[in-house]
């Protein structure tokens, strides 16, 4: 994406009535970790639009896909007294940082554009706090998604598996073709982010809230919670040997290039492929997890506005309103490989893919399917996450056996709530 979308006339009256008064425009710093060629390509969407209203945009990327090294620089920054103007945030990490009162009131841009009648309810319990609205929520990701190479899949004679078992035969033919069968970075985020599908497919839906949000000793304990580390035994056994530490981004690249058949990833990686050049249906193919076909475990990327000592300022005001302009949304999603924040946007734009996750969102959000992800901080505060992350990871580079794995991780929940 590197023009801009935005409906000229309205975006303009929008911004001279946040700027009235204001003799120039400053600039916006960002702090963010959206620095891969996808991400990137889609962020600059977000920077040409407001470029093109007088309004310069200071970049303060942070590398890391979880958003870690990003919230450590942030808490050093806000300690220091020098707040960046606006900040990617995440589920219960927003609602921290509202609590401790550092984040700018958006009520007035909000109730002036109507945010409330178009954005999810699941959505507003982490953007606003107190009945405030403290964040701009810029698209909805979700994270039980699969994402295959067609051409490796074909040449195998693969179809997409549709249970626990498919897969499994599937795995052992790319094995038996000398096909890295899962593309995979070895870090606890991105462990979690599997360990999100996979302990959906095997506990449910109920059984994942249970566990997760309400987090329930008797199933964190249980047999299910045993098999689902089970299985991430059998995934462990089924990536290459240079896992360790690779950045997610690498590993879809290796999907892409045909060295390996499957990468489990949320929808953020479709952004690589597109920036690749390749199309969904043809060069590469989605789906989610066996066993999860009918439910989506979300996260949602919001931009906090930090308070910089009083009102909201003009440019920060300015810059919640482009992002949650439906034309940003579907222009910025179109490239991420999310879908949009907003319910009113047309999938005209979007790809296959893209069609499936917002109508795959939509009937989840009906039918009641629709659960914050745990692997993204949107089912427990980071203290609770971080300790669930330990196990897995723990447990996927072989440090404890599936049995030990269920022990520690009700120990390690218990000890962090």
């Amino acid at each position: 994406m590197r023009s801009t979308f935005f409906t000229k006339h309205a975006v303009a009256a929008a911004l001279a009535a946040l700027t009235a008064g204001a003799a120039q425009a400053e600039d916006v710093e960002v702090l963010h970790w959206w620095t891969s060629g996808g991400e990137a390509a889609a962020l600059n969407v977000l920077k040409e639009d407001l470029e093109s209203q007088g309004i310069g945009w200071t970049d303060m990327p942070v590398a890391g896909g979880g958003g870690e090294q990003a919230m450590t620089v942030l808490r050093a920054r806000v300690t220091a007294g020098n707040a960046p103007t606006a900040v990617q945030g995440l589920g219960f990490d927003i609602i921290d940082w509202a609590k401790q009162g550092s984040l700018a009131n958006l009520n007035d841009v909000a109730a002036s554009e109507g945010w409330n009648d178009v954005i999810p309810a699941a959505l507003q319990q982490f953007a606003k706090v107190g009945g405030e609205w403290v964040s701009a929520p810029v698209n909805v990701h979700s994270t039980n998604w699969v994402w295959a190479n067609k051409a490796v899949l074909d040449d195998n004679d693969i179809e997409i598996p549709a249970s626990w078992e498919d897969f499994v035969a599937a795995l052992d033919k790319l094995k038996e073709a000398g096909v890295t069968p899962i593309a995979h970075g070895g870090q606890a985020w991105q462990e979690a982010t599997v360990f999100d599908g996979v302990s959906m497919s095997v506990l449910g839906l109920d059984g994942y809230k249970s566990a997760f949000i309400d987090l329930n000793e008797d199933v964190l304990g249980g047999d299910a919670m045993k098999e689902a580390f089970d299985r991430m035994a059998v995934i462990r056994a089924n990536v290459d040997d240079n896992f360790s530490g690779r950045d997610w981004n690498l590993a879809t690249a290796m999907v892409i290039n045909g060295e390996a058949g499957f990468q489990m990833m949320g929808d953020w990686a479709k952004g690589e492929f597109l920036n690749a050049g390749k199309v969904p249906g043809e060069d590469f193919v989605c789906f989610r997890f066996p066993g999860t076909s009918d439910q989506v475990t979300f996260n949602a990327d919001q931009f906090m506005m930090f308070d910089q000592g009083g009102e909201v300022s003009a440019e920060q005001a300015a810059l919640a309103s482009a992002i949650l302009s439906p034309s940003f949304q579907s222009a910025f999603n179109v490239v991420k490989g999310s879908v949009p924040a907003r319910t009113d946007v047309s999938d005209e734009a979007f790809d296959a893919c893209g069609k499936k996750g917002m109508a795959d969102l939509a009937a989840a959000a009906a039918s009641g399917n629709l659960v914050g992800s745990m692997a993204h901080g949107h089912a427990n505060p980071a203290g609770i996450k971080n300790a669930i992350y330990d196990v897995v990871t723990a447990h996927f580079n072989g440090e404890y056996d599936s049995e030990t794995a269920v022990m520690e991780l009700v120990d390690a929940v218990s000890i962090a709530k």
